[in-house]
């Protein structure tokens, strides 16, 4: 498994990291690698909205049909 090494961590920070590990029953390096996990799981804005528009571009559904669709829930809930 490769491995990263992070200097010029601040003391404040790694006392923060520190006291979290510690409140979830994890060392500081599982907790860490919990954090990038997480991170690199999590997409940015413009991964998500490369995946929307490759959505979009498969799709047939128009804006038309979605003002179409959202109004035709409003007037239903009247």
């Amino acid at each position: 498994m490769p491995t990263i090494h992070v200097r010029d961590v601040s003391e404040d920070t790694l006392t923060i990291l520190k006291a979290r590990a510690a409140r979830a029953g994890q060392s500081l390096p599982a907790y860490v690698r919990q954090l990038l996990d997480t991170e690199a799981a999590t997409l940015t804005c413009e991964e998500a909205a490369e995946r929307a528009r490759a959505v979009a571009a498969r799709s047939k559904v128009t804006a038309d049909d979605v003002t179409e669709a959202i109004t035709g829930t409003r007037e239903a809930r009247t």
